[in-house]
C-alpha cells in the first residue's frame, strides 16, 4: 500500500491499492512494449534526406565519349557511383507515427502502473500544507538529505492538472535543478514516464484524477 507523506516526509497514513491496479503486469508486457515504442516513435521528426539521382544539380552532358578512352563508359555525373552523384534508397521525409487503439493505450498506461503499485514504488503527497521556496527543500522531502539526489533513486512527481498554482508552479521552480527528478502533471503522464523513473509521488489530488480516469470505462 502507498504511504501519504506530507510536507516535511513523515508518513502519516498508508492509502489502499485500488483494484484496477492490482493485475500482474507480466500478462501485459507486449502491450507495454507496443505503447512505449509508439510514444518514442512520435517523438521522431522523419525530417532526414538525401537527394536521388534526379534531384543532383548538373550531369547533363556525357563526361566523355564512349569509346576511345580506356576509361569506362559513363553517361552522367549524377550516377551513384560518383562523387556528389545521387543516392540511391536514401531516407526521405517520412511519418513515424505509430497507431495503437485507445483500449490498448488504457490497458498498457494501468498495468505500467499496476507494476510501480505492486512494486511499492507509489508515495503520495500531502499538499494541504505546501510551501517549499528552496531546491534542498524538495531534495530533503524526497531523499532526507539535500546531496542524496546525486546518486539516488530517479523520481517524478505528478501534480494535478487543477493545481499549477502554487504547488505545480512551486515543484517547477524547486525541482528543475534536481537532475534524476522530474515533474509533470496528470494530463502528460504516459506509459513512458512511468517507467523511466524508480519512484513516483502523486499528490493527492493527481492521484484523484487517475483514479477516476482510470476506473471510468473506455477512457
Amino acid at each position: 500500500m502507498p504511504q501519504v507523506i506530507d510536507i516535511s516526509g513523515k508518513v502519516q497514513r498508508e492509502e489502499p491499492v485500488p483494484a484496477i491496479f492490482n493485475a500482474p503486469a507480466s500478462e501485459k508486457l507486449d502491450v507495454i512494449f507496443r505503447a512505449v515504442h509508439r510514444e518514442f516513435a512520435n517523438r521522431r521528426a522523419g525530417t532526414a534526406s538525401t537527394l536521388r539521382r534526379d534531384e543532383v544539380s548538373g550531369g547533363g552532358k556525357k563526361p566523355w565519349r564512349q569509346k576511345g578512352t580506356g576509361r569506362a563508359r559513363h553517361g552522367s555525373i549524377r550516377s551513384p557511383q560518383w562523387r556528389h552523384g545521387g543516392v540511391v534508397f536514401g531516407p526521405k521525409p517520412r511519418s513515424y507515427q505509430g497507431d495503437l487503439n485507445k483500449k490498448e493505450r488504457r490497458t498498457a498506461f494501468i498495468a505500467a502502473l499496476s507494476d510501480r503499485f505492486n512494486n511499492g514504488a507509489v508515495t503520495l503527497l500531502d499538499v494541504k500544507s505546501f510551501d517549499l521556496k528552496k531546491t534542498r527543500d524538495l531534495a530533503t522531502l524526497l531523499y532526507g538529505s539535500p546531496s542524496a539526489p546525486k546518486d539516488a533513486a530517479t523520481a517524478l512527481i505528478v501534480y494535478g492538472q487543477n493545481e499549477y498554482r502554487p504547488v505545480g508552479e512551486q515543484l517547477h521552480v524547486t525541482g528543475r535543478n534536481l537532475r534524476r527528478v522530474g515533474i509533470t502533471h496528470t494530463g502528460a503522464l504516459d506509459v513512458k514516464d512511468v517507467l523511466r523513473f524508480n519512484r513516483l509521488i502523486f499528490t493527492s489530488a493527481a492521484f484523484g484524477e487517475l483514479r477516476t480516469r482510470l476506473e471510468q470505462r473506455g477512457t
